[in-house]
């Protein structure tokens, strides 16, 4: 019997069958605009391998206006089906099967030329949508259908019609951003009325035979978002004309985390089981379901008929072939970090993923057997070093990992501490898993000399950093700390502490001081009560009136800031919001441009302007940044010995995890 009995039996569609129950979930890669369709098709081709029962693509554009910004993707002439047919036949050459995801973004596209059911501007794009009369609403609908009927020439298996995260049909269904008065606006029947007749046309394009999946949002997360029972009836119209409903949890513009590694693992698969026995087709739910034991748990406990796993696709390619396989724990976890795939996305750069740099990149990053093995030495099992590692030893050459301390995983090991960071624990076991998988010869509480890496035919140096001096008066004192003394070292701190750096490090200690208690991001009733997340069936759009209700801080923490900008400017960009929100929540006080005048006894003494300020604070904590860690390479340069150095002993940025698995991969790839 299969160890996920549930996650892996065929759901009947009835005029086809899913191989499982795991739909790999739409994302926006940026893949498709780069117009290289071979490199697309290999990414989902690897997927489809994977064993993904169905794939979904990333948004698709419907038209012009509709385009989340100006030049997205879509199939807008005859050389765009040939193309998206490169696609969809890679896929259906691995078994696999595939939807087109049709995406308007009414307001949210960002455009000059952005349209929407109001003139209601949204708070996360700079321009104001043009509101639609009824030949504008008219030519969205058609175009839409076009899309569905283009796709499935193009060789797609269906088509999922994007209705919720605050989208362009998702703006019809509320008052939020509905203002009409004529059919189209006032009641529930009159502002459904758009996507319903979208699913109508659509399903009129496309045959019966034709998978049409509907992403309805069940919980909005904005005021004046949809009733739970102005949700029951959308959805019992829906299934008149779709497949499958898929689940969508929040708007875009919410001020509740809905994905990042924060929120609690499948937070949000109540919401979608409110809805099971409302409807009669499957349903999918989504939202931070990464491992199959998570997935089983999910369709076991009746939450859903389908689970959306997407950015665990990034991660591996293979999550659910190696489920199948009993080889779970080989999986390469998604720790939901978004650096590399959502921060990717808003910042207009090509989508991969922390975790596995190959992502988006398969026809760049080749891990090919080495014609010749080598023996290959590696200092530093941290995140740099264990990539480097792991993928040297995949090609077969012999790697030895020398490691000084007592465990791998380096600077991870203080970042799984923070509360709403425990995923990371998850990567540090996948790590180990992988060295014992891949027989590294693994030498903990080892220093490598230069004298015994000259023995090996390449070195690769992944030492990591050191905290960087702030050069403070005083900063010599007993009540004066580092933060690796403290996340790392167990540091007795007091009721009052001040920072001293404001970058990601900073704000991990401070979220760390400030928690006493069980993490939210374990107990989800917890992390509900502190974003304030209620039932949509007792309040719209599952907002509680009384708004966030976090645990009092433990500690009364003060972030101080060299550089005159705002605090949490260089924070990622999808996540930086809501660790600035979190340490609000929990009274943290921030000053930017600060000189720093001397410590002593009774805190920090520091200067903004012309103003000479006290910090009081029974313990000061040093998070001033980083520099590499050298002396090692610069002990085999001077030896005449050639080295790599990678990570944070090349550049220390922060605790770059990304940069330095990426870093790492890339060069074990090429020995």
């Amino acid at each position: 019997m299969t160890a996920y009995p549930h996650m892996l039996a065929p759901l009947d569609l009835g005029f086809t069958t899913l191989k499982n129950r795991v739909l790999m979930g739409s994302m926006h890669t940026g893949l498709e605009e780069t117009k290289d369709w071979p490199r697309v098709a290999q990414f989902y081709a690897e997927r489809a391998r994977g064993q993904a029962a169905l794939i979904v693509t990333g948004g698709m554009a419907p038209n012009r206006e509709g385009g989340v910004f100006p030049g997205a993707a879509g199939l807008f002439t005859p050389e765009d089906i040939a193309n998206h047919r490169i696609v969809t036949d890679a896929v259906h050459a691995e078994g696999g099967k595939i939807a087109m995801q049709i995406l308007h973004a009414g307001r949210y596209a960002y455009s000059p030329d952005c349209v929407g059911p109001s003139a209601v501007k949204s708070p996360i794009s700079p321009f104001a949508p043009k509101e639609l009369d009824e030949a504008g609403i008219e030519k969205q609908i058609s175009d839409i259908a076009t899309a569905a009927a283009r796709a499935r020439e193009a060789g797609y298996d269906g088509v999922e019609v994007m209705g919720s995260e605050g989208y362009f049909l998702n703006q019809f269904l509320v008052t939020h951003t509905n203002r009409r008065t004529d059919r189209w606006g006032g009641s529930y029947e009159n502002r459904m009325r758009l996507p319903l007749e979208v699913l109508r046309r659509v399903r009129a394009a496309v045959g019966d035979d034709f998978i049409v999946i509907y992403r309805l949002s069940m919980i909005d997360l904005i005021p004046n978002g949809s009733t739970w029972e102005e949700v029951v009836q959308l959805a019992r119209e829906v299934e008149k004309y779709a497949t499958i409903i898929n689940t969508g949890i929040g708007w875009h513009e919410a001020r509740v985390p809905t994905i990042a590694t924060s929120v609690p693992r499948r937070a949000f698969t109540w919401v979608t089981q409110k809805l099971m026995g409302e409807v009669s087709i499957p349903i999918i739910t989504s939202n931070r379901i990464n491992s199959p034991e998570v997935a089983e748990g999910v369709l076991a406990d009746g939450c859903a008929d389908m689970v959306s796993m997407a950015r665990p696709f990034l991660a591996d390619a293979d999550f659910v072939a190696k489920a199948m396989a009993r080889q779970a724990d080989q999986i390469a976890p998604c720790i939901a970090c978004n650096q590399a795939c959502l921060d990717h996305t808003f910042s207009g750069k090509m989508s991969s993923c922390l975790v596995n740099p190959r992502a988006c990149h398969e026809t760049e990053i080749t891990i090919v057997p080495a014609s010749v093995p080598r023996r290959v030495a590696v200092v530093g099992a941290g995140a740099a070093g264990m990539a480097a590692a792991m993928t040297a030893a995949q090609r077969g050459h012999s790697v030895t990992v020398f490691e000084k301390s007592d465990r791998i995983g380096g600077q991870l090991n203080m970042a799984r501490v923070i509360p709403g960071k425990e995923e990371f624990h998850g990567l540090v076991a996948w790590f180990e898993t992988m060295a014992e998988r891949l027989s590294l010869d693994l030498r903990l509480n080892s220093a490598a000399s230069v004298e015994v890496l000259t023995q090996f035919d390449d070195v690769i140096i992944a030492t990591g950093v050191t905290p960087r001096d702030p050069e403070i008066l005083g900063q010599d004192g007993p009540n004066v700390v580092t933060y690796i003394d403290v996340l790392a070292g167990g540091a007795q701190v007091g009721e009052r502490v001040a920072v001293i750096g404001a970058g990601g490090i900073g704000f991990d200690v401070a979220e760390y001081l400030t928690h006493a208690g069980d993490s939210p991001t374990e107990v989800p009733a917890l992390w509900q009560k502190e974003w304030g997340v209620t039932d949509p069936s007792l309040h719209r759009g599952g907002v509680a009136p009384e708004g966030p209700q976090p645990e009092a801080p433990a500690r009364q923490v003060t972030l101080l800031q060299r550089k005159s900008e705002k605090i949490g400017k260089r924070l990622g960009k999808t996540t930086g919001w809501i660790h600035r929100a979190s340490l609000k929540m929990k009274q943290v006080k921030m000053l930017a441009g600060v000189s720093y005048e001397r410590i002593d006894a009774e805190g920090v003494h520091v200067r903004v302007g012309d103003d000479l300020r006290l910090i009081e604070a029974d313990t000061v904590v040093l998070c001033a940044g980083q520099v590499p860690e050298r002396s090692l390479a610069d002990g085999l340069t001077a030896k005449g010995v050639t080295c790599h150095v990678i990570g944070g002993a090349d550049v220390a940025a922060e605790l770059d995890a990304k940069r330095a698995i990426d870093q790492g991969t890339r060069l074990a790839a090429t020995l």
